[in-house]
């Protein structure tokens, strides 16, 4: 075994570490927002419209990503920016108000994102030199590292300790484990004569194309995580606790088949998956919009979690295998997709208002469709050299 493949073999499981800890620091702010809510004496729309900040310093901050790896190398940029992310953690729960929760929030979505595209950018490399595919995998452990964060802070909440605290603790650990894994992660820094990216640029027509995909996918997965136990609730009369467990059956479905999909890539290759998913996500809402009862409809976000599942990991790698600067191109595609599911929530509120729920997931199967209808333009291409220069231990 070569020094190179025992790098990047070790820099997968970093990589793996990575995601883990950034899906920590969402898990840990989920569980604590009633408690920030009652902190900062918002009421449910102003929390509604803070909620909002984070996607939109993501979408600003994101195409800056590649120019701090482009100058640091891959290593001590994502080092620096996933500390910056676990960091921010603090802010929302020291916020006195409206306003500076606003500010805290956007600094947070601002710093989630930029690590956001870095460790992306970085598992599309390392999935590139091991020849597989391990992007499905590493989001998996994204959701994994979400469903710790919130074990942690239902413990902290049900002990009544204050979001301040909690979040200052999990934020000081996260820093320094994520601080150690980035130690294991692969120092790519580009040639003598490459060109940094443009601060800030459109994203390049490969990314609008691939980020259409992401964006049904999220629009499906967040129409599904915010409604699906009012679907049960309001369409099916189903209890309290039926309800719930639509939505924490459709998030258990969606991590498992993450962590799994990668085996199926291989197998049968993105497009064949991601058409294969789409095809199931279809008669899973198709279920959904047909069922006469909690069984079925809970069966059909099941089916629905399975089938986009894997659609956004194969989404951002088709990204940094497409023309040009890779990290500008999956900061393309995570913008497309954090859009996605900042509307998502909302358009389904409002055509519940102007029909029905049931109309809401007919759009939502639609989307679904859409998945494997316009599956191709996932098809690899020839990556180039772009961000892929010497390689230091």
């Amino acid at each position: 075994m070569t020094e190179d493949t025992t790098l990047v073999k070790r820099s997968r499981y970093a990589v793996a570490a990575v995601f883990c800890v950034h899906g920590s620091v969402t898990g840990s702010f989920a569980t604590r927002v009633p408690w920030i809510q009652e902190h900062t004496g918002v009421s449910a729309g102003q929390l509604g419209l803070a909620l909002a900040f984070p996607a939109l310093g993501a979408a600003l901050m994101m195409p800056l990503a590649a120019r701090v790896s482009h100058r640091f190398g891959t290593r001590a940029a994502l080092r620096g920016l996933l500390a910056l992310w676990t960091l921010a953690l603090i802010l929302p729960s020291f916020a006195p108000g409206l306003l500076p929760l606003c500010a805290a929030l956007l600094i947070y979505g601002g710093t989630a994102g930029m690590a956001d595209v870095a460790m992306n950018a970085l598992g599309v490399e390392v999935e590139h030199r091991l020849k597989k595919s391990i992007m499905s995998g590493l989001h998996g452990l994204w959701s994994v590292g979400a469903l710790l964060g919130s074990a942690v802070g239902t413990i902290a909440a049900h002990a009544n300790l204050s979001a301040q605290i909690h979040h200052t603790i999990a934020a000081v650990v996260l820093t320094v484990v994520g601080a150690v894994v980035c130690q294991f992660v692969l120092n790519i820094h580009p040639e003598d004569d490459e060109e940094p990216p443009a601060r800030f640029a459109l994203p390049p027509k490969s990314a609008l194309l691939i980020g259409a995909i992401g964006f049904c996918a999220v629009f499906a997965e967040g129409a599904s995580l915010d409604w699906s136990a009012v679907y049960l609730r309001d369409i099916l009369d189903s209890s309290a606790g039926v309800a719930a467990g639509a939505t924490t059956g459709f998030a258990l479905t969606m991590a498992i088949a993450r962590i799994t999909g990668d085996a199926v890539v291989d197998r049968f290759g993105a497009v064949r998956t991601v058409r294969w998913s789409g095809v199931i996500a279809t008669l899973g809402g198709l279920l959904v919009v047909l069922a006469p009862n909690a069984l079925l409809a809970m069966a059909g976000f099941g089916l629905i979690g399975v089938g986009i599942a894997v659609v956004v990991p194969l989404a951002f790698a088709a990204a940094g295998h497409a023309d040009g600067n890779s990290s500008h191109a999956i900061a393309g595609v995570a913008t497309i997709t954090y859009a996605s599911g900042l509307v998502a929530p909302s358009i389904i509120g409002g055509i519940a208002q102007a029909s029905n729920l049931t109309m809401s997931f007919i759009v939502v199967t639609a989307l679904a469709a859409g998945l494997a209808v316009f599956a191709r333009v996932l098809a690899p291409r020839q990556p180039t050299t772009a961000g892929a220069g010497p390689l230091q231990s």
